[in-house]
This record gives C-alpha cells, structure tokens and sequence, in this order.
C-alpha cells in the first residue's frame, strides 16, 4: 500500500483519488501527538488495512523519537493488542 503522509496525517487515496483510509494525529507538544480518528472505507474493512495504517503510524512515531497520547478507540483496542508497539505510547 502506498500510504500519503502529512504533517499531522497518513491516508491512502484509491486510484481515482477518493480518501479511502486515514489515521490522524494531532500534535500535543514536540515529542507528542493525540492519535484522534481512524477511518478506513466500508468496501476496504475486514482487510487489514487499519493494521497496516496503524503500523505506518507506529514505524513514523519511532523513526521522529515521538509518543502518542491515544483518544480514538479503534487506536485504543490495536495498541492493547499489539504489544509489540507500546513504546510509542505516552505515559505520563
């Protein structure tokens, strides 16, 4: 998948340019953003593209040495899943 990032987003976009997945994380401080909202298009779901978002998410999150505070509750029950990604969870 060829996930698009912005500053505070990552998205993937299907051929005719319609947003069809998106994670967005708002930042809170330098080293912390608010994981706030995932979506991923109804035809996409079952699929394991959230997976594959939250991962990329997860992959940037380390490689920019930041934390995610996390208030979306699909982003709440992966992390509680995939412990393999808690350090990139704020605790404060």
């Amino acid at each position: 998948m060829n996930f698009q990032h912005e500053d505070n987003r990552i998205f993937l976009l299907n051929e005719d340019g319609k947003e069809i997945a998106e994670v967005t994380f708002p930042s809170l401080k330098d080293d912390v953003v608010n994981i706030n909202h995932t979506f991923v298009d109804p035809s996409l779901r079952g699929q394991g593209v959230a997976t594959k978002l939250m991962m990329e998410l997860a992959k940037k999150l380390r490689a920019e040495n930041k934390k995610a505070l996390i208030s979306c509750p699909y982003a709440v029950q992966w992390f509680d899943r995939h412990e393999e990604y808690k350090d990139v969870v704020y605790r404060s």
